[in-house]
């Protein structure tokens, strides 16, 4: 076997197997935040079967996973089996697909390639891709695809309306996180994922710092994508049920609560790698590919300490703190709020380029000032334009 083709099954397979553990332990975590949050107690009893030993709880993914593989698969006669059993794992597919260009690390050391392949070997699945964002972006929207399908198929009112609003959401929240993307490469002057933070550690500056108002529209974009509260129309369990996957069960419903989750993890890590260095920090990292053993394990430590320390907490903790927007105030937010605001925020960073404010993705003291001006500007003309109070009360139709 060719050493490529070798390097590259090890690195499919520690992401598979990474992911869907993280997926796994994700959820404990966020049911421990829960308890925090509510002051409560979170999953503490199950451990090591038949020993008596709970060891804080760790052995409850387990317990979840062998509850979904040994329920009932159960299949409601009025589906549509074929595209009732696609929506479930083309998303899944999807999810874990999208993955393959994001980086994990920079570079392992030299010592680590194997006799006959030329280069370091990099920590990400599909090195090289010119287009990486826009491979994640596109996989990104096959959600959509997966959502309306499960709703369609379920043949299901209750599930119908899930997948309608759920397809409106994400393709109304689609639109600023695509104009923060086409700002941030255009700053950058790549669609490559590697060379954005690359150039992020080069220079020392983080996109965060750079373009705030970017920073801004993307996380709260990334939030509704991943359907997370207070953006979690697609479930919605006091008005839908269970919304698009109400007649699922089974494997093919933890198909549907992986992916959600795989979402949340790619929202997290795109936020960390476009905006806040990946696996750059000041002091410790440095910016060069030529590493050592020590620098190369830390850059990983770095990427995964930002990501579940800071984003994925930020996510779980939102989640239990916020109460849900109903659906009219979530679509007026992204068409005439975050849209607006992305787009504004595109402007400013091409006529910043425009007037040599970034060279190769550096930028200059005088554009920073100025989108940072850009952005304070917009963000309060948006909180001056919108209404001090919701008028929530029931709207009587009269025909």
């Amino acid at each position: 076997m060719p050493p490529e083709v070798a390097v590259a099954l090890v690195k499919i397979g520690l992401l598979i197997f990474g992911l869907m553990t993280g997926a796994a332990y994700l959820v404990l975590l966020e049911r421990w935040i829960a308890a925090w949050v509510q002051d409560r107690k979170g999953p503490n009893r199950v451990g090591i079967p038949l020993s008596g030993i709970r060891l804080f709880g760790l052995g409850q993914p387990l317990a979840d996973g062998l509850k979904f593989i040994f329920k009932e698969e159960y299949t409601p006669r009025h589906v549509d089996r074929l595209l009732y059993t696609l929506a479930p794992l083309s998303i899944l597919v999807a999810a874990l697909a999208a993955f393959a260009v994001i980086p994990f690390g920079s570079v392992l050391p030299k010592s680590a390639t194997p006799e006959g392949m030329e280069g370091a070997i990099e920590l990400v699945v599909a090195p090289g891709v010119d287009v990486g964002l826009l491979y994640v972006f596109a996989l990104s929207s096959v959600a959509i695809h997966g959502v309306i399908l499960g709703g369609w198929a379920s043949n299901n009112k209750y599930s119908f309306l899930g997948g309608l609003r759920s397809s409106a959401q994400l393709i109304a929240y689609e639109l600023p996180l695509g104009a923060a993307l086409v700002a941030l490469v255009l700053a950058a002057g790549s669609l490559r994922i590697d060379q954005i933070i690359g150039q992020q550690a080069s220079s020392g500056v983080w996109n965060l710092f750079v373009q705030p108002l970017g920073f801004v529209v993307f996380v709260t974009a990334s939030f509704a994508e991943s359907a997370r509260l207070p953006f979690d129309l697609p479930e919605c369990e006091q008005e839908l049920v269970g919304g698009y996957h109400t007649e699922y069960s089974g494997v093919r419903l933890l198909m549907f609560l992986v992916a959600e989750f795989l979402h949340m993890v790619m929202a997290a890590v795109l936020i960390v790698v476009l905006y806040l260095g990946g696996w750059h920090f000041w002091g410790l990292t440095g910016s060069s590919n030529e590493v050592g053993w020590g620098t190369a394990l830390v850059r990983v430590l770095v990427l995964a300490v930002k990501t579940l320390l800071v984003i994925v907490f930020l996510f779980m903790l939102a989640r239990w703190s916020w109460p849900r927007f109903r659906f009219d105030q979530l679509m007026r937010l992204a068409w005439k709020t975050m849209l607006p605001l992305g787009l504004v925020n595109l402007v400013a960073v091409a006529a910043v380029a425009e007037w040599g404010g970034f060279s190769a993705g550096r930028p200059s003291l005088a554009g920073c000032l100025a989108l940072w001006g850009v952005a304070a500007g917009a963000w309060f003309a948006a909180g001056w334009a919108a209404p001090s109070a919701a008028d929530n009360r029931p709207r009587l139709e009269v025909s």
